[in-house]
This record gives C-alpha cells, structure tokens and sequence, in this order.
C-alpha cells in the first residue's frame, strides 16, 4: 500500500517517514504563528538594526550552510533592492575558507546566520571569524533551536540579536522543511521595508496558499513519485535559482543519492546541461511571477515538451497561461522570494514520497550514519 496522503501517519510511521510527513504538513500553521511573534518582537528587532540599513557603506552577510545557505541565496538580491546597504549571500563553506574575499576589518558588517540546531561547526566558526576579522561587526542569529550552540554563545551579548522560530520548526527528521521555510520567511519579514501589518498580512497569505497546496498536490505527487525517474532537474530563475538547488538537494537527501537530481536556470539549461536529459528524467520547472522571466520560461517549456527527449517535463507556479503550468496556485502578487515558500512542499513532498517508493526510511535515509542530521568530521582551521 502506497501513502497518499501526507496525514497517513500510521503508514508514515510503519515506512519511517512520519517526523518528514508531519514537518511538510506543520508549515502553514507555523507561518502563522511566527507571523505573530514576529509582528511582537518588531521593537526589538528594530531597535538592534537601527539605521544601518539606510548606510551604503554597510554590509549585510547572509549565510548558512547547505539548505540554509539556499535560504541566503533566496532573499540576499531581494533585500538588497530594498536598501542602500549591501546585502549578499555567502555560504558558511566559502565564507570560512576565504574569508579575505568577503570581510573587511573597516567595513561595518552585518553577519546574518541561518541555522537549523545552531550547532553545525561551520555556523560557529562563522560568527567566530567575523568577530575576529571584523571592528564593528552585529549578528543575527535565525535559528530554531533555543539550545543550540548559536543561541547560547549569542545569549548576553551586546552585538548579537537571536530570533528563534517556533519550536516545532527544528525538523526532528533528517531533511530540513519546516526549519527552511520558517527562517526563510522570517528574514525576508525582518527586512522588508514595508509596514510591519503588511509584512504579517503575507505571512498569513502564504500560509494560506500553502495549505492549498499542498491539499491539491499531495495525491498526484504520491503518483508522480511511483514513476521511477532516476534523474529529476530543477530549473528556475531569480530568487528561485536557490529554490531549484534546494529542492535538487531535497532529492538526493531523501533518496540516498539514487536519484541524481540536478538545478539549473531555464536560460542557462540550454548551455550544455540540457545533455542530461534521457527518458529517465522528470523536468520541474518553477515559475516566477515577473511577466519577462515567465517568458522565457514559457519558451523552454515549449522547447522541452517538443523535443520530447524527457520523460517528464512539468511546472510549479503561480497561475499563469492556460495548459502551461501542472501544479498552480491562485497565488497573491508578491515577490518570488516570498512566494518560494509556497513552492517548497511540492519539493518537498516529491523527495519524500520518492524515498518511500525507493523502500528507503526517509526520516533517516542513511541508517549507516555516512550522512549527519547535524554535520560531523569538520574541522576548523584557522589562519
């Protein structure tokens, strides 16, 4: 018997995939009620971010590492739209083995940190390095667990601001879901510029498209994931380019590294990735709301689906031209950084759903312990 449903927990538990089930399913209500936490905390979280944002000469790092360095990459151009100040998004892994290219000790800087547990070696050796290298450094720590190395060091300091996501949001299983999007959409609410009743109206928005979503995809997904594709490509453009990384990286997670899934842009697909495709593969394009990208996007989609070389080419997005997207949402016109979240549990619930039609345990795909919940074997130079 195959789980249709992600409220199936009783075949989750029996196919060791019901902590991922639930985490996929939460997210809406967390959005929510991070909605209200965040609109409480505003004060606070204004009073530490001052005017810096209005200072070009300021720096605003944002970083993680895997998935949470995706979230870096979805909202740093957003932001840095918005603002005078610089903003860019920079991976722990790079940040930490050229520190050179991306801090300067006269430069005031910012140091936005995105961690799941707070404890991954990286994320402390981050916020060390900056400290170190940088006179006037701040930091936000977005993290979702109040024990976590990140919110502990943080605590009493001057120069750090913590915000912690709801507690439910620290993904007891192994691949991070309602961890991602929550510190996601709690970044991108913190620096907005619009007032912070808007900023609230979109959380509940989106919580509301979600829930849509996922009610609507969830037993055609559970299909889709039967057919056996042993190679899935993202593609997306934007902000969505992460959007596409992160939902690669969801399929080689859950699926042990049987299914290769790869992430491209619907331009840059053309110039020599395209070579990947064989009747094997399933093509998820995400679609972006600006008219010029969707254009092009149209344009591949067109290409793919004449050239009939895949096996499967489909379209997640807003509700666009008729018969041009697969999964589609009424969604509200906001931006593609905000609307990625709504997008994610397709990801998310595809990942899953080809885990457990592999005969894999998706809470914990490597039983072996080869791959870590939190990462292990890092070790921090210094120099």
């Amino acid at each position: 018997m195959h789980p249709t449903t992600l409220s199936d927990l009783s075949i989750w538990h029996r196919l060791g995939g019901a902590d991922t089930a639930t985490e996929i399913a939460q997210q809406p209500a967390l959005w929510e009620t991070l909605a209200d936490t965040l609109f409480h905390d505003r004060a606070r979280l204004q009073a530490f971010l001052g005017e810096r944002l209005d200072d070009p000469r300021q720096l605003v790092l944002f970083t993680g590492a895997g998935s949470s360095g995706f979230i870096a990459e979805m909202v740093a151009d957003s932001i840095n739209a918005q603002w005078p100040a610089e903003v860019r998004a920079v991976h722990t892994t790079s940040l930490l083995t050229h520190p050179a290219l991306y801090l300067q000790r006269d430069r005031p800087t910012l140091l936005v940190s995105f961690g799941r547990s707070g404890s991954s070696p990286e994320s402390v050796a981050a916020v060390e390095r900056v400290r170190a290298d940088v006179d006037d450094a701040l930091f936000l720590d977005i993290t979702c667990n109040a024990n976590g190395e990140l919110a502990r060091r943080g605590a009493g300091q001057a120069d750090t601001c913590t915000l912690l996501m709801p507690a439910a949001s620290c993904d007891r299983a192994f691949a991070m879901t309602s961890s991602l999007s929550c510190m996601l959409l709690a970044a991108l609410t913190v620096f907005e510029r619009a007032p912070w009743e808007q900023r609230s109206q979109r959380l509940h928005q989106l919580a509301t498209l979600a829930r849509l979503g996922i009610a609507q995809w969830d037993a055609p997904i559970a299909t889709l994931a039967h057919t056996p594709f042993n190679r899935v490509i993202y593609l997306a453009s934007g902000p969505l380019e992460a959007l596409a990384r992160e939902a690669a990286l969801k399929v080689l997670e859950l699926s042990a590294g049987r299914v290769l899934a790869l992430a491209n842009t619907p331009l840059g697909f053309r110039h020599g990735p395209k070579s990947t495709l064989n009747a094997d593969t399933l093509v998820v394009m995400f679609r972006s709301i600006e008219p010029l990208a969707r254009r092009y996007e149209h344009d591949l989609l067109q290409e793919l689906r004449g050239d009939g070389v895949a096996g499967k080419v489909l379209s997640v997005g807003p509700q666009g031209e008729a018969g041009d997207d697969d999964y589609s949402l009424p969604a509200p016109a906001l931006p593609d950084s905000w609307l990625a979240a709504a997008w994610l549990p397709f990801a998310q619930m595809y990942a899953l759903q080809r885990s457990a039609a592999l005969g894999l345990t998706p809470d914990n795909p490597f039983p072996d312990g080869t791959v870590n919940r939190v990462v292990k074997g890092v070790t921090i130079h210094h120099g």
